[in-house]
């Protein structure tokens, strides 16, 4: 286990030093070199948030349901200039989430930084006949991996000199709609485990912290009238907008940079003012 006294905080900024200059590394590659589990990172949110990472010097497990999804954003990444590899993870199968951790521990000699993206549609009313099974879909893809997922990665993270959890979870967990309670339940099932894990995993140097998204312009989103979408951005947001997944992506990937090494246990809305507006 890594000598968790060797995790130094990161020199503040002393104003009687030179500047740095603008296009220094150091302010802009603060992930170089580290390795990055993302989970759904196929598409939306997730392969904004592994390009992202790729494009500041990470190395970029990319995994998802799909070995073809994943090994597209992967070789995307790679033509870029990137150092990415792809990985097919079925988030609802515990023994393939420890399978894969391994694998991407072993492919890449680690993992500095955990990315609990993966996530699923369960909207349900709740006296639907398909209600617990959706209640049940809802839990497992979206909370009990990414406990599964975390547990899998912690003797890889205790072994880096930065640890990093960064768990996805949405402003469902604030603030309900109807006919989406099992996901909401599921995502502030996600807010909790995030306190609860740092507080535990604190004292070893291991950040964990939340990232809620709010009205976000994925494909889950697409099926929905452009005309629907103002309206709701408009009527809904402080923005009046619906957000990018990269704007998401950027958030996850601050929260991981050596400036961020005491945050942890908090959960960031990323909304566009939506909780703000509708508090």
């Amino acid at each position: 286990m890594t000598d968790v006294s060797r995790r130094q905080p990161p020199t503040l900024w002393n104003p009687n030093a030179e500047a740095p200059a603008f296009d220094d590394p150091t302010l802009s590659r603060s992930v170089r070199g580290k390795v990055v589990l993302v989970t759904g990172a196929a598409s939306g949110m997730g392969r904004a948030t592994a390009r992202v990472f790729a494009e500041e010097g990470a190395r970029v497990a990319v995994t998802d349901l799909r070995q073809q999804d994943a090994e597209a954003v992967a070789a995307d990444i790679r033509a870029r200039g990137g150092d990415a590899q792809a990985f097919a993870l079925d988030v609802g199968d515990a023994q393939a989430i420890t399978r894969v951790v391994a694998d991407v521990a072993q492919a890449f000699g680690g993992i500095d930084i955990v990315v609990n993206n993966a996530g699923v549609s369960t909207r349900s009313a709740v006296d639907e006949a398909n209600y617990d099974e959706r209640w049940d879909l809802a839990l497992n893809v979206m909370l009990t991996a990414q406990q599964r997922i975390i547990r899998a990665a912690l003797p890889h993270l205790r072994q880096s000199e930065a640890p990093r959890i960064v768990n996805i979870a949405s402003t469902e967990a604030l603030g309900a709609t109807a006919t989406n309670s099992a996901y909401a339940a599921a995502k502030a099932g996600v807010t909790g485990l995030t306190r609860a894990y740092a507080v535990e995993l604190g004292p070893e140097g291991i950040t964990v912290n939340c990232i809620c998204p709010g009205p976000i312009d994925t494909a889950m989103t697409h099926r929905v009238p452009p005309e629907d979408k103002k309206k709701f951005a408009r009527r809904r947001t402080a923005l009046n907008r619906y957000g990018l997944p990269v704007e998401v992506a950027h958030m996850t990937v601050s929260l991981c940079l050596p400036a961020a090494s005491y945050i942890t246990g908090v959960t960031i809305p990323v909304d566009g003012g939506l909780m703000a507006r509708n508090a």
